[in-house]
């Protein structure tokens, strides 16, 4: 299986660097992306329908709260190395806060995007789809 980072580091001419330099909310940065890109897949992936629904379905999972509520379940799951990232970066001190989430709520949020950051930048995407599906357990989208 090619893997997205990989590739996309290759045809760019980007050097590799170590993954555990990079500050939590770098993590984050990246892990927000691939968490919106995965859930957009898996919605667009139920079918055909208008943007606004789409952005609806997918609204629903990608804000904070609900990251909050999926690390939550996600932790039993996680190896050690795994919760040590979610803990820098839900310890990570943010300049901004979300706008409909408590602070206890997107520094959990911020903790799950650190690990799914990681875990793309890592090349373990079939570990962060793994605990994509444990989090989202039987949401409906």
């Amino acid at each position: 299986m090619l893997e997205i980072d990989g590739y996309i580091k290759e045809q760019f001419g980007i050097p590799e660097v170590d993954i555990r330099s990079y500050s939590p909310l770098t993590l984050a940065y990246i892990g927000d992306g691939i968490f919106d890109l995965i859930i957009r897949s898996i919605v667009v992936g139920k079918g055909n329908t208008r943007a606004s629904e789409l952005h609806k379905r997918t609204s629903n999972v990608v804000k904070a709260a609900s990251q909050s509520d999926m690390i939550e379940k996600l932790l039993p799951h996680l190896t050690e190395e795994e919760e040590a990232v979610y803990k820098r970066g839900r310890n990570a001190k943010s300049p901004t806060m979300a706008k409909n989430a408590t602070m206890a709520e997107y520094r959990r949020a911020t903790g799950f995007e650190a690990l799914m950051g990681f875990l793309y930048l890592t090349d373990q995407m079939g570990r962060l789809v793994e605990l994509v599906k444990i989090g989202l357990g039987d949401t409906e989208l």
